[in-house]
């Protein structure tokens, strides 16, 4: 399997999770965090179901991938989310020393690129646009709705 195809296929699996959030009336926002080729971590938007502004895709996720390791680092990991992450997403991804981090559809409004591209771990690197044509639309679906 090649890496666009491993990067695709792990996109599916956070648009699942971004599916639920939809479901759920949260920002179609998900996440998964890959060590070896297995999910060791997922989630999707909470904020609103818990009340909670850091209840974000990837905070979640990041929280269960630690919780399955049993440490903070995840050096050898991969996370992939439907959205570029947020300021406050990608600081913790920085904590966390994630080796690589996946997207999907760009946020220029409030990605972390409009802020700063120096806050992930100086070893990490990124891969935008995987499968972003279906993030973008499902958050479009999401905003349309809000807006009937």
């Amino acid at each position: 399997m090649t890496q666009h195809e491993t990067d695709e296929k792990f996109m599916r699996l956070a648009l699942n999770e971004a599916r639920k959030a939809f479901e759920e009336q949260e920002v179609p926002i998900g996440a998964v965090v890959v060590a070896d080729g297995a999910v060791i971590g997922r989630g999707h938007n909470l904020v609103e179901t818990l009340s909670d502004p850091t209840a974000h895709a990837e905070m979640q996720a990041l929280t269960a991938a630690a919780a399955t390791l049993g440490g903070k680092y995840l050096q050898n990991c991969t996370l992939y989310v439907t959205v570029e992450p947020c300021i406050m997403c990608a600081g913790a991804i920085g904590w966390a020393q994630v080796a690589r981090v996946v997207w999907g559809a760009d946020d220029p409004k409030k990605g972390y690129r409009r802020y700063s591209e120096q806050v992930f771990h100086p070893k990490t690197t990124t891969t935008a646009g995987v499968l972003a044509a279906e993030c973008e639309q499902l958050m479009d679906r999401f905003f349309a709705g809000l807006r009937k």
